[in-house]
């Protein structure tokens, strides 16, 4: 028995043992909450007012119980007050990680000396939540979780009530629905009743108010755009993404296992590449005349059809190029560095839209018509900036993609790209169920699920992070471009074949630097430009200035922190998808 094998056996042992030393530990004492009642009052100034009431039965002895109520940005919590029936109890309040703690303490005696054993105790809890109903500019909403996701146990049943300010044009939408009994909205009241929800899903409620029902609304959440038709796609988007999962649980069930099957079939379908009639080793001259941006999409993205960073900065160099965008230094008196300053020369009608797109994007951070390159990190880093940049980046990647449309189907071929990226998220869902339903099972074959659940995580994981062009395929035309413009590429990252073969002219040296940074390799173009500085340093081009004072980096940096800025930060942009709501939480026993 080899080392390898032998600490398999070993490891496996060990997960086992843990895992019946855990039961065992667990068998003396037990509980369960048998119902919730949860009673919800939105008051016409915004206030949510809150009930909660949980029927624990124990069996075993128990020192008491808590219940975390997680805060989002902005909101609030007060007037707490709880009381036990069943029991005395005690209680204490903490915040701790964005979230109320409450741990309440449950004894059999008057003088809190015992604690409580093999009995039923209701604990009644009630506050109120300020920023929790949201005001848009054409309706008012509250999206709040009923049960949260982080209770300890299921519960047998949830009773809900709903007071709304006003008993006119209110919509409701009670979620996940295979947990929906029965529900009713009477005048101004909702009730709703659940079956069992197990532990580690939700229930959660959505309305939409008019806001005719609010006066002086202190106490909510003011945004200033319109929300319903967002709420609904939100809610729409999330019930059919959930509907959709279910229905394929049963499916992937069973075919879980051939995903790596599956992969190796698409790619031998669809995702070798056609024999063509090119044998060349490199291109010294561009392989065709499209646009940078087009050819970091088409060719060098690895998502066929979308331009990435490279591309957009590509675009940025063409401009340059074309005197829409200027380039000069100024040497900051402090730190004695130079500043890179970008001067927009205002003419733009020769320019295609997407071009247009670029100049405007960098001209919104312009002051007098100059953008200083070295500030723009520290701009974007903001929230307003970053969410404004990076939706006009991505309003400029749908320009290009959507111009190439036609060209990227007529050169490659996406079926089976489209195959493994639903494996890829089907595999990741249904590995990390496998995973989760094999460390939760009390039976000895669960290190097999949570084996094949990590198997298939990484495997899915795996395909997910692959380029379009590992599954798909070009077509013959599309494959001869391709591989001339990867030989182009290979010319400019090889610094010897540069120097072999440099270029006969300045404008060359241009052409290779805005089509190296569309193909990624601009500082090599760069580096290669600097091993034939007599030929180079005798012009001041703005487009060899972007480059010696980092500007490459600079962009580069930017982008990446305002998808960074834009990645940490949530507002209510999310609103009405499922599982987004306030309140829910958990709590437990101890």
């Amino acid at each position: 028995m080899n080392v390898k094998k032998t600490f398999t056996i070993i490891l496996l042992f060990l997960l086992l043992f843990s895992t019946f030393s855990a039961v065992a530990a667990d068998d003396d004492r037990s509980y369960t909450i048998d119902q919730a009642f949860v009673d919800l009052t939105v008051e016409n100034n915004g206030l949510l007012h809150v009930d909660e009431r949980y029927d624990y039965s124990f069996d075993g002895q128990f020192n008491g119980v808590y219940r975390d109520i997680p805060l989002k940005d902005g909101e609030s919590i007060e007037n707490i007050k709880v009381s036990v029936d069943g029991a005395y109890a005690s209680h204490t309040v903490s915040d701790e990680d964005g979230k109320k703690h409450l741990k309440i303490y449950l004894y059999s005696d008057e003088g809190h000396t015992k604690g409580i054993k093999d009995c039923d105790v209701s604990v009644h809890i009630s506050y109120d939540m300020k920023n929790v109903v949201t005001l848009f500019n054409d309706v008012g909403a509250l999206q709040y979780k009923l049960w949260g996701d982080e209770w300890d146990v299921g519960v047998g049943t949830v009773n809900v009530k709903a007071h709304l300010p006003g008993d006119k044009g209110n919509e409701y939408f009670l979620n996940p629905q295979e947990f929906n009994v029965s529900s009713e909205l009477n005048k101004n009241t909702i009730t709703a009743k659940t079956s069992d929800i197990p532990k580690g899903d939700f229930y959660e409620l959505l309305v939409l108010m008019p806001l005719d029902d609010f006066h002086d609304a202190t106490n909510a959440k003011h945004v200033d755009y319109d929300g319903r038709e967002m709420i609904m796609k939100n809610l729409n988007d999330s019930v059919n993404g959930r509907n959709f999962w279910n229905a394929a649980y049963v499916i992937l069930g069973l075919l879980s296992l051939l995903s790596p099957i599956v992969a190796i079939f698409t790619y031998l379908i669809f995702g070798r590449e056609p024999k063509v009639m090119y044998d060349g080793i490199y291109e010294r001259e561009l392989p065709t005349d499209d646009p940078p941006e087009v050819v970091n999409a088409l060719y060098s993205s690895g998502n066929v059809g979308t331009p990435n960073m490279d591309g957009f900065e590509a675009a940025i160099l063409n401009l340059i190029d074309k005197k829409v965008l200027s380039i000069e230094t100024v040497t900051d008196e402090d730190t004695e560095t130079k500043d890179l300053i970008i001067k927009f020369s205002g003419n733009t009608s020769g320019l295609k839209s997407n071009e247009k797109q670029v100049y405007d994007i960098l001209h919104r951070f312009s002051n007098n018509e100059r953008l200083n390159l070295s500030s723009l990190n520290s701009r974007l880093s903001t929230e307003s900036n970053a969410k404004w940049f990076m939706g006009r980046f991505n309003d400029w990647q749908e320009n290009v993609s959507a111009s190439l449309e036609f060209r990227a189907e007529e050169e490659f071929d996406y079926t089976g790209t489209t195959i493994i990226a639903v494996l890829g998220v089907g595999g990741l869902l249904f590995g990390v169920l496998l995973a989760v339903l094999g460390l939760w099972t009390e039976l000895k074959s669960g290190i097999y699920s949570i084996a094949g659940g990590i198997f298939l995580i990484l495997f899915s994981l795996l395909i997910m992070k692959l380029d379009d062009n590992k599954f798909g395929k070009w077509t013959p035309e599309g494959r001869v471009r391709y591989l001339k413009w990867k030989n182009f590429k290979k010319f400019l990252k090889d610094n010897s074949l540069i120097k072999e073969h440099p270029p006969e002219s300045i404008v060359v040296w241009k052409k290779y630097l805005i089509y190296g940074a569309a193909l990624g390799v601009a500082d090599k173009v760069y580096d290669a430009m600097k091993l034939q500085e007599e030929d180079i340093y005798g012009y001041d081009e703005d487009i060899f200035m972007y480059h010696r004072y980092g500007g490459s980096y600079m962009m580069h940096s930017a982008i990446m922190s305002g998808q960074s800025t834009m990645s940490s930060s949530s507002d209510s942009g999310g609103f009405g998808g499922l599982g987004g709501g306030s309140g829910g939480g958990g709590g437990g026993a101890f």
